[in-house]
């Protein structure tokens, strides 16, 4: 029996075990970095060992460490959770030579499936080597064998390209796993993702838990997942599901694993890989078969015997994956403060609790929320309410983006969402939040009535008072030049607005104000949070939508304004590299790559915004910088000068082409791509 359990993971995975842990009696020791120090996996253990540094390297990816901390707690057995460690082959046997219980498969079958290539032959589909292949081939998804999360990936439709991108597949595979192999495989557009949830005991039973559709994903990442996968042929997810139990039963699967297929529209099945671990979705299937899949881990870990067929399942279940990133501009990670985090009427997994500072250093999932219902149109229709009127306050989020595209008739339609999506929505889905200009308004109001009226009323009218907000821009909420400027009077009635005729304003409070607009009440909740120098954010939360308000200064500080050509850090994080041959003096042509941040396991690349002179350097690797942060200064040619002859500094192919900007990118800043948030394999 397994008595005191080291989660050798944090944030909402480490949780996660922890509350299953506490169910079942089992004692708990966290580890955790210098900056999870005061993390809630750690406040929730019973007992927590330092790791010293920050870097996941030298932290949560020491496998030494985590073993030793594992022994010094007392500890019988550690749990790997998702990413890090958990597909680790010599981490896991590093624990059984400690004597301790590995909750996961034999590291036996952990190297059957660690390498991508190894398991397409393993499954009889064996991967295509990019050095052989012809246009006939075309288009190929390069990919990194060892690892996942999108890192080391290139979609290629031009047999021109393809040296270039697996030379780049290469360098970043090798850099985030340390192993630069990299394979191809036929790319299929906009398939869906479909995968298996497997569970094994050490007796020979292996059930099928059913399936999963993970179809809908931004940068080749997950964010929304349901099962059963949705409008799939009866005879197609049996085929699936068989063909699940027979990788597991070939290498001798033991606990929890997922076993992953595109399907192309023509409903061909194709064999991505098998993750040997429990998946960050795996909720939603606990939902639908009433199972805890944690609890079915540690007694598989103990030597327990499955019973020989699964429960049945029952109804369906949609989770939704809240981040700390704005969708608006990128998906760029965001960092901050988390004053609130309520997400009402749905199961919550999540690492972070109220006043919880959000850094730079792991990945920028805040929680995951699941809804479970009868029927998929039930489930949908509870979490998509569910988002709508949730508090989440602080850095900006992606859950308007979650809950319009609930919302979205495409979505609506079982079966119908591919992983190309994002890629045809994105723009619409991240527009203007409707009814912002009246949430303004409820802002302003709620902020004058935190202050005291005048002593004495005037018969001479006065200059109505301003105040003025910039957000939302998009579905993120983020922060931009879409500006609010309310004005309004102070009567003894209570307020007029001079702006706004259509809007009679029935109470306003300092945390609640209610609005009658055209003939309709409704409450709107203010909640302002103080910061550095007092400027802060505003959140109002309405049953239409929340938003998120940024007040500007009355009176704006001359010295923040940036010179034409100025690169601002688009979010905090380290530079980890600089182009070769960028430095102040150095002509670069409009899109030309210039330097690379890191934050949040992304990779954000910052390019020319014209073609010009690089006047100013401030960047170098290693640096962290935060959001804003002057990065570099650009001078544009003048009007007029002809192109520049490529030079040897420029890229393979010539000097870069202007980026094309996405429909969501700020006015003049070149579209970018951003680089993968999840754990492997997610």
């Amino acid at each position: 029996m397994i008595e005191t359990l080291l989660v050798a993971n944090r944030g909402e995975i480490a949780c996660r075990v922890l509350r299953t842990c506490r169910d079942l009696g089992v004692a708990t020791v966290a580890v955790h970095s210098d900056p999870d120090a005061g993390a809630l996996h750690v406040r929730r253990a019973d007992a927590a060992v330092r790791l010293p540094g920050a870097a996941p390297a030298d932290t949560y990816l020491r496998g030494d460490l985590i073993v030793a901390a594992a022994l010094a707690a007392g500890a019988d057995a550690v749990h790997p959770g998702y990413g890090f460690l958990s597909e680790n082959a010599a981490f896991a046997r590093a624990v059984e030579a400690a004597g301790l219980t590995w909750v996961g498969p034999p590291p036996t079958a952990i190297e059957a499936m660690a390498s991508k290539t190894r398991a397409k032959r393993l499954m009889g589909v064996p991967p295509l080597d990019p050095a052989a292949l012809t246009e006939a081939d075309l288009p190929v998804l390069v990919k990194a064998a060892a690892g996942g999360g999108g890192r080391g990936m290139r979609v290629v439709r031009d047999l021109s390209a393809l040296a270039g991108e697996v030379a780049a597949a290469r360098a970043e595979a090798l850099s985030a796993f340390g192993d630069d192999e990299v394979f191809a495989e036929p790319y299929v557009a906009g398939g869906r993702h479909v995968e298996v949830q497997v569970l094994a005991d050490a007796h020979g039973t292996v059930w099928a838990l059913g399936t999963r559709d993970c179809s809908l994903q931004r940068r080749h990442q997950k964010v929304i997942e349901e099962a059963p996968a949705p409008g799939l042929p009866p005879a197609l997810a049996d085929e699936l599901c068989a063909t699940a139990v027979r990788a597991a039963r070939a290498i001798g699967y033991t606990g929890a694993g997922t076993v992953e297929f595109l399907v192309a529209a023509d409903g061909t099945a194709h064999f991505l890989e098998m993750n040997t671990r429990l998946q960050v979705e795996h909720p939603v299937t606990e939902a639908v078969y009433g199972v805890d899949l944690v609890a079915l881990q540690l007694r598989v870990a103990e030597g327990a015997a499955l019973p020989p067929e699964p429960p049945a399942p029952r109804g369906h279940a949609v989770e939704a994956r809240l981040y700390a990133e704005d969708p608006a501009r990128g998906f760029a990670p965001q960092t901050g403060t988390l004053h609130a985090l309520d997400v009402p009427g749905v199961r919550l997994d999540t690492g972070y609790a109220a006043g919880d500072g959000i850094g730079v250093h792991y990945d920028a999932l805040l929680a995951k929320a699941v809804a479970h219902a009868p029927t998929r149109r039930e489930a949908v229709r509870a979490l998509a309410h569910a988002l709508e009127r949730a508090r989440v306050h602080g850095p900006v989020t992606n859950r308007e983006l979650l809950a319009r595209t609930l919302r979205h008739p495409e979505f609506a339609e079982p079966g119908r969402v591919g992983t190309g999506f994002y890629d045809r929505y994105l723009a619409d889905l991240t527009a203007p939040a409707p009814g912002a200009g009246h949430a303004a308004v409820a802002a302003a109001l709620a902020e004058a009535a935190s202050r005291p009226g005048p002593g004495a009323w005037r018969n001479l009218p006065s200059a109505p008072r301003t105040r003025a907000y910039t957000g939302p821009e998009g579905a993120g909420g983020s922060d931009g030049p879409a500006a609010h400027v309310v004005r309004y009077h102070r009567t003894r009635d209570g307020y007029a607005l001079p702006d706004h005729p259509e809007v009679r304003v029935v109470s306003a409070a300092p945390d609640l104000v209610r609005l009658d607009v055209d003939g309709v009440v409704r409450p709107y909740a203010v909640t302002a949070y103080p910061g550095p120098g007092g400027a802060g954010i505003v959140h109002v939360d309405a049953p239409t939508g929340s938003h998120r308000f940024t007040p500007r200064p009355r009176f704006p500080d001359p010295a923040e304004r940036t010179a034409p050509g100025s690169l601002l850090a688009p979010m905090p994080g380290t530079v980890v590299r600089v182009a070769d041959g960028v430095a102040v003096g150095a002509r670069v042509g409009a899109g030309r790559p210039l330097l690379w941040l890191e934050a949040m396991k992304m990779e954000h690349q910052v390019t020319a915004p014209a073609a010009g002179v690089v006047t100013a350097l401030h960047a170098e690797p290693g640096r962290q910088v935060g959001v804003g942060a002057l990065l570099a200064v650009v001078t544009p040619d003048p009007p007029g000068k002809p192109a520049r002859r490529p030079e040897a500094t420029d890229p393979p192919g010539g000097p870069a082409e202007p980026a094309r900007p996405e429909p969501t990118d700020p006015p003049g800043e070149p579209a970018r791509r951003p680089e993968a948030t999840d754990p492997p394999g997610e």
